[in-house]
């Protein structure tokens, strides 16, 4: 087994605290050139927003911190295959790189559902790479439903 790269256990950490807030426990970073940009945890409840998913924050930060609405040069690593409105976010960023923990085969629109990328109508495609911390991803989400769903 491969140890888990820096920004995923980082997006780890940040799902955590989403779970600690009663959040479904999903988070993301943001790198560029090596320097993580962004990190946010998903917080739909905490701000009322139902588009306040971890991808979407920490696109946010880090379009702010960077003072560009392109990302071109960044990668996004995330706990939870985004869904649609998140795909959709990462074409738009032109993210270069999208890194993922956990399938959704419910939710996901990247290698289930809408499939995104694949898309004639998408115009960004970034590389993809799943899997990466996909047991703790898994663990996380499977524990925090778990809890509320006996």
């Amino acid at each position: 087994m491969f140890p888990i790269p820096d920004p995923m256990r980082r997006a780890l950490d940040a799902a955590r605290d989403a779970a600690a807030a009663g959040e479904v426990p999903v988070g993301a970073v943001v790198v560029r050139a090596g320097q993580v940009i962004a990190t946010a945890a998903n917080a739909p409840r905490a701000l009322c927003d139902p588009t306040a998913h971890a991808e979407m924050l920490a696109i946010r930060a880090a379009a702010r911190a960077l003072g560009r609405d392109r990302l071109e040069d960044c990668d996004l690593w995330v706990t939870l295959e985004p869904c649609a409105m998140c795909a959709g976010a990462i074409a738009h960023a032109r993210i270069a790189r999208l890194y993922y923990g956990a399938a959704d085969a419910k939710g996901g629109a990247v290698e289930h559902g809408a499939r995104f990328f694949g898309q004639p109508t998408c115009h960004h495609r970034p590389e993809v790479y799943a899997g990466i911390g996909e047991r703790e991803a898994s663990g996380l989400l499977t524990g925090f439903f778990r809890e509320r769903r006996p």
